[in-house]
């Protein structure tokens, strides 16, 4: 995919609990030592990274952002996603994704 790199991984959904909070990925630790020890230069602001992301079939641009105190990558689904693929907090879920 125009030369990014992909990654496929099992996580589980879950929800930051601030009021409103957003709904998440982690990414595995190793994926995410790998990603920032070989694509690190490419984050933005806060540890902003590009991204496109898969679920099932649906695939959609979007970022990945370093989460210092979980050591790892969170990637953020939205409403829209969720609803399309009945994603559901705890269910483990597969995903592909392309840095």
């Amino acid at each position: 995919m125009n030369g990014k790199i992909e990654y496929e991984f099992f996580t589980k959904m879950w929800k930051h609990d601030s009021p409103g909070g957003w709904h998440f990925v982690s990414l595995p630790k190793n994926l995410s030592k790998e990603i920032r020890k070989n694509l690190g230069w490419q984050e933005e602001g806060w540890g902003r990274m590009k991204a496109i992301a898969e679920i099932k079939e649906l695939r959609w641009e979007t970022a990945i952002w370093f989460d210092t105190k979980m050591d790892s990558y969170v990637l953020p689904i939205k409403a829209e996603i969720r609803k399309k693929l009945s994603l559901e907090i705890n269910k483990k879920i597969e995903i592909r994704i392309w840095v």
